[in-house]
């Protein structure tokens, strides 16, 4: 069993940087796929950024990348998301998602991809 707590989200101007953080509990976070997801009021919720396990590569949504880096501190297990450039459609609750490699299926950009799931952490980003 894997538990996801994310942090960092908070009210941001357009232009602005904020970095959220993934740790996790009960598991090596090593060799598990990691990806964020966000989820803006009455929209569905939607891929961000993937890390497959350390070592592995990454993939965006192309609305973030560019913008948005994706990258983990193994001797910390926690998966960050550096966030730069800031716009009000990034508003969201971003949510953090977790799981093993022996499960993954190769559809990183797929909420259904993933056994485990943060709380969430809001984000907004102010005109």
């Amino acid at each position: 069993q894997v538990q996801l707590v994310e942090s960092g989200g908070g009210l941001v101007q357009a232009g602005g940087s904020l970095r959220l953080s993934c740790a996790a509990t009960g598991r090596t976070f090593s060799s598990y796929a990691v990806s964020w997801f966000r989820q803006a009021p009455g929209k569905e919720r939607e891929f961000v950024a993937a890390n497959l396990w350390s070592g592995g590569t990454t993939h965006y949504a192309d609305s973030v990348k560019g913008r948005f880096t994706i990258s983990r501190d193994n001797t910390k297990n926690t998966v960050y998301l550096g966030m730069n450039s800031l716009k009000p459609e990034d508003t969201a609750v971003y949510y953090c998602a977790a799981d093993s490699s022996a499960r993954y299926s190769g559809m990183h950009y797929s909420r259904y991809e993933y056994a485990y799931w943060g709380q969430g952490t809001q984000v907004t980003v102010s005109s």
